[in-house]
């Protein structure tokens, strides 16, 4: 490798690197906020904000479909090429298409919310009124105006090899946006006495307000950065104008596999919305129906989803080498970095399953409450092993990408979602609440299993040494096990996480950093670690020597 490619894969490096923390610093202090949030709006409040959520998310991949990626990949193509005429002209035409298509999403979720509602509720059932999910959901739709076309912007920067706008704008939109919810909640119930469908109404805007936010920021970058892309633009000697046609062509092209990767998660979320409330009416639990669904779908999720953001941003980090890779015909290549993208995965879920299913009461009751544990912490604990599904379908669906088999994530995605739409309600009026989860669990892992199966045929792909490593880490994961149940078992002697939201705290530190301080250390006393990231940490290096 030569100098000049030794600096872009540094570059590289160091963008996704920036990327993938800036996306979990946006993960977690989503996670941070649903302390306060459900302290002052509770379980209804949170299930009704999670109701509007699902919906919006689906709606924002669905109108963008998957093309602020898909940009990035264009505009990568074309700077390549020398051709930074082409990119300019599909940033623009690009971020009049989101336009359109946002608010026509918004347009639909606005004046469909009526209809999403009736679905997923009846108008007997207790608990949260069919008007109230009417009036959050409309207040939500209004980010769709200014999401889709803010998301092509960052997609250009990304192509460009810029990350920061990308991931400064995505963490100052998710401080915007906690900020305003939480000040605006505050204000409604403790200073108007207002309602907590008010309150709601006004959490869920701030999607549109953190937009705003998100927008001024990227403005700023496009003001400072102008110049320069002027100026490569003036250099080019050459200029074809490619119709329109043919760009739009071209970019959805790139973004079909992009936009299936990115509502996955939101359906089977949607799919339990409306079914789940109907289910649970069906076998006399419609009293629990909101504490159950804001349990795993709204706190749980947002929980189980960090292990699955670090892991994802770390492996996906190989797939631009993997396509490169596959097209360079270097099989033996390609070969060890999907194993290590499937590796990474591995490493970092595994444990943070096991230790959210043994540690979930704590964990839950600590940071949410333990009003209702015995209801929550169960359905978090059973929630969690969805982390290495969803892992996996990430990063499998990529996989496919790299090696030209895109069109297959479509048949996979499809089986797992018939998967959870034939099993959801019969599986929750068998199991109660839980079985919502066990039927996106049979789903996802549906789904993975498809995906490993068509990587296997389409590259004769060998997962020995994944299964070997993935053997340890297994073994070290029992250990941490042993560890975990061994406190719960002695700190359980005088402390009540059922009863007592001091000692849930108290048990959910202590399991936390032992369990985690075990891991990490059999990982990278082995060399594990390194064996499956090819570098060591420094940091571990110089404590360990202490």
């Amino acid at each position: 490798m030569n100098k000049g490619e030794s600096m872009s894969s540094s570059n590289f490096l160091r963008g996704t690197l920036l990327l993938t923390g800036a996306s979990f610093l946006s993960k977690f202090l989503g996670m941070i906020y649903v302390i306060p949030f459900t302290n002052m709006v509770g379980e209804t409040g949170t299930t009704l904000f999670s109701y509007a959520y699902i919906s919006y998310t689906i709606l924002l991949s669905i109108s963008t479909v998957g093309v602020p990626l898909a940009v990035s990949k264009f505009v990568a193509k074309y700077n390549t090429l020398n051709d930074h005429y082409t990119s300019m002209r599909m940033l623009k035409i690009g971020s009049l298409v989101m336009l359109i298509t946002g608010f026509i999403a918004f347009l639909i979720m606005y004046f469909g919310a009526d209809l999403i509602a009736n679905w997923t509720k009846d108008e007997e059932a207790e608990g949260i009124t069919i008007d109230e999910m009417e009036h959050v959901i409309q207040m939500v739709s209004f980010a769709l105006i200014i999401i889709p076309s803010m998301a092509i912007v960052r997609g250009f920067f990304q192509g460009n090899e810029s990350m920061g706008p990308t991931a400064v704008s995505q963490v100052i939109e998710q401080i915007i946006r906690i900020v305003f919810l939480l000040v605006s909640v505050f204000v409604v119930l403790e200073i108007m006495d207002g309602t907590i469908s008010t309150a709601i109404g006004f959490a869920t805007f701030s999607a549109f307000v953190g937009g705003l936010a998100s927008w001024g920021v990227l403005a700023l970058y496009w003001k400072k950065r102008k110049k320069h892309l002027d100026v490569a633009i003036e250099k080019q000697t050459k200029k074809v104008d490619i119709p329109a046609r043919a760009l739009l062509k071209e970019l959805f092209r790139y973004s079909g596999p992009f936009v299936l990767v990115g509502i996955a998660i939101p359906v089977y979320q949607f799919i339990d919305q409306l079914t789940f409330n109907h289910a649970m009416s069906a076998i006399g639990k419609e009293s629990i129906a909101d504490i159950a669904f804001s349990a795993f779908n709204f706190q749980g999720h947002k929980l189980v989803i960090i292990p699955v953001t670090i892991s994802t941003g770390l492996s996906l980090a190989l797939i631009p080498e993997i396509t490169n890779a596959f097209n360079a015909n270097k099989m033996q290549k390609l070969n060890a970095q999907i194993n290590q993208a499937f590796q990474i995965i591995m490493f970092f879920v595994l444990p943070a399953v096991f230790g959210l299913m043994l540690l979930a009461d704590p964990i839950y009751g600590g940071l949410f409450g333990i009003k209702h544990i015995d209801i929550t912490g169960e359905l978090f604990a059973w929630y969690a092993p969805a982390a290495l599904t969803f892992a996996f379908f990430t990063v499998t669906s990529y996989t496919l990408q790299g090696i030209e088999k895109q069109r297959f994530t479509l048949i996979s995605l499809s089986a797992g979602f018939l998967a959870k739409i034939l099993l959801n309600s019969i599986f929750i009026q068998t199991f109660g609440a839980k079985g919502a989860i066990i039927a996106t669990l049979i789903g996802t892992f549906i789904a993975v299993i498809l995906n490993l199966w068509q990587i296997k045929k389409a590259i004769n792909f060998n997962y020995r040494k994944t299964f070997k490593l993935s053997l340890l880490m297994l073994i070290f994961t029992s250990i941490m096990v042993i560890v975990l149940l061994v406190i719960k078992y002695v700190f359980g002697l005088f402390l009540d996480v059922h009863e007592n939201r001091l000692h849930a705290v108290l048990m959910m530190l202590i399991g936390v950093v032992a369990g985690g301080s075990v891991y990490l250390y059999l990982g990278y006393a082995s060399t594990l670690f390194e064996r499956i990231t090819g570098r060591r940490i420094a940091i571990l290096d110089r404590l360990i020597r202490k």
